[in-house]
């Protein structure tokens, strides 16, 4: 991999990740399209959702950091509010489904789920759910821990390249009647242990492998160093383009992106 293509795919993870429009779709696409090539891809994409996750930390650390101490007076058996449980529970049985079907499928995701045309398809089924969300969502309801397990059971969806985790999230909040904000918001804190997880857990395999010691852990540092800088503005971005502004506009360009990629496939055949 040359340096300008770990530049391009930083660049590219710190535009997608929270944007509702999938990252690791995105990365798919712009590997097939600069013809990148390298002998952990997979692994690559997921270590750049750490410093994207850590954008999150940073923009959310008051919401986090009240969570931390919400798990620890848990464990102390020390009072707690019922809004910090619900919030805390809500993460924690949110992230489960998530987790354990990307432990069964991660094998899937090495080669089946990075079909390109498979992209597509999710590009166009999650821009359906976009608009339902958006048309049977009430908007005036508050998290529960039920609530936190439903909308975690669509964060499992974005194992698939295409569906996007932050749309699943916020699609999954807006159907269970939380408001965008409010959707979003839950979406960016029900994201970290899971990327976390995930990015450390490359992160470890490529270490072992010994590949991190020469020039692509200098690539794969470079590329994380502008996912983290561009992510923090894509996140402040979203949240203030989500108080006036719904999905639908993210659902064309997944539309129309689904269109261009299918249209290429069938001429390049």
């Amino acid at each position: 991999m040359e340096l300008f293509h770990a530049i391009i795919l930083g660049l590219v993870q710190g535009l997608t990740e929270f944007l509702p429009v999938s990252s690791s779709a995105h990365l798919v696409i712009v590997r097939s399209l600069l013809n990148i090539n390298d002998a952990h891809p997979l692994a690559f994409d997921a270590v750049l959702q750490l410093p994207t996750i850590a954008a999150v930390g940073i923009y959310f650390w008051k919401e986090l950091w009240g969570v931390f101490v919400t798990a620890l007076r848990f464990v102390t058996r020390k009072e707690i509010s019922n809004e910090s449980k619900t919030l805390l529970g809500a993460i924690v049985v949110g992230t489960v489904p998530a987790a354990i079907l990307g432990l069964l499928l991660e094998h899937l995701m090495e080669d089946t789920f990075r079909s390109i045309v498979l992209v597509a398809g999710m590009f166009a089924l999650g821009s359906i759910l976009f608009v339902v969300a958006e048309k049977y969502g009430k908007k005036d309801g508050v998290l529960s821990i039920k609530k936190g397990f439903f909308i975690g059971l669509f964060q499992s969806l974005a194992i698939i390249p295409g569906m996007s985790r932050s749309g699943m999230t916020i699609s999954g909040g807006l159907l269970n009647n939380l408001s965008r904000v409010d959707a979003a918001r839950f979406s960016f804190l029900l994201s970290f242990p899971i990327i976390l997880g995930s990015g450390a857990k490359k992160m470890f395999e490529l270490a072992k492998s010994g590949v991190l010691s020469g020039a692509y852990g200098n690539e794969l540092m470079v590329a994380c160093v502008v996912a983290f800088i561009v992510g923090i503005v894509v996140i402040r971005f979203l949240m203030k383009f989500l108080e006036k502004h719904s999905l639908v506009s993210f659902a064309w360009y997944r539309v129309v992106l689904a269109s261009a990629i299918l249209i290429s496939v069938a001429f390049i055949k």
